[in-house]
């Protein structure tokens, strides 16, 4: 099991970066069988590439676009799914919360709390993520500007946080589309905090009908240029079976490709640190 611990005091300046961390998993938790599955194979993937990998899953989607989506097996039994999972993988696991009464007990299972992008700015949900004492994943609000994310940074430290990372997932763009600027990343990459790249939600289209649509076909590309660009992380949400995942199925990765874009990230990695 990685020591996340030296990966945020490595990671911590642009000028210091450690090994690429790979943050993978379902969208939501799937049967133990399957999340089984995609932990073993990214689990196997990155250790054989020298990645760091952290399985990720979430107990609860609260932000479905449609109220009959699949939300997921509730907090109690997610988080006992996902320290078993922790506990059968060897690796550090990680999950959304989405109030601040959720952090307490969804700290006792994982290593990172993520704070899912729509809730960014809220502070009483960051400041209970932080008083746990566990690495906090804050993902940007795609209606906030790169420099915002100082204010997270900011009540994050205030309440006691010690491991913060930011994580960019795209920032509207009109209507049905998302984009993502280098530029505001090469921004948080100077904020003192390790910084992730969500490569499967950057491709969605948002907003197109009862569920958000997607252009997965590009997330090679984007997941190419964020390693080139000099991430800490990389975000995957990745299904043995795409067109049966229970949530995201417009941008979620087929299992069965990650071993070969891992194995191009790990190279790109392999050039930047060594340039």
């Amino acid at each position: 099991m990685i020591d996340l611990s030296h990966f945020f005091s490595q990671n911590a300046q642009a000028s210091s970066r450690g090994p690429l961390l790979i943050i993978a998993g379902p969208c939501v938790l799937e049967s133990d069988a399957i999340n089984l599955q995609i932990g073993q194979t990214m689990r196997d993937s990155c250790a054989e590439l020298g990645l760091s990998f952290v399985f990720k899953a979430s107990f609860d989607k609260a932000n479905r676009s449609s109220v009959s989506s699949p939300r997921g097996p509730g907090i109690a039994r997610g988080c006992a799914m996902l320290a078993a999972l922790k506990s059968k993988l060897g690796v550090p696991v990680t999950t959304d919360i989405h109030e601040p009464s959720q952090a307490a007990q969804a700290a006792q299972a994982v290593d990172i709390l993520q704070i899912p992008a729509f809730l960014a700015r809220q502070t009483d949900l960051l400041a209970a993520a932080a008083a746990t004492g566990r690495a906090v994943n804050v993902k940007k609000g795609q209606f906030m500007a790169p420099a915002e994310m100082m204010g997270a940074i900011g009540k994050l430290r205030e309440a006691g946080a010690k491991e913060i990372m930011l994580t960019e997932r795209g920032t509207f763009f009109g209507y049905h589309r998302l984009v993502n600027d280098f530029a505001g990343v090469g921004e948080m990459l100077e904020m003192g905090v390790p910084v992730c790249f969500d490569v499967t939600h950057s491709t969605q289209r948002p907003g197109e009908g009862a569920t958000s649509g997607g252009q997965p076909h590009r997330a090679l590309l984007l997941a190419r240029a964020a390693v080139a660009a000099g991430v800490d992380a990389i975000f995957l949400e990745c299904h043995p079976n795409p067109a049966a995942s229970l949530s995201d199925r417009a941008t979620i990765q087929p299992l069965s490709e990650m071993p070969a874009l891992l194995a191009t990230l790990a190279e790109i990695r392999r050039v930047v640190r060594d340039r």
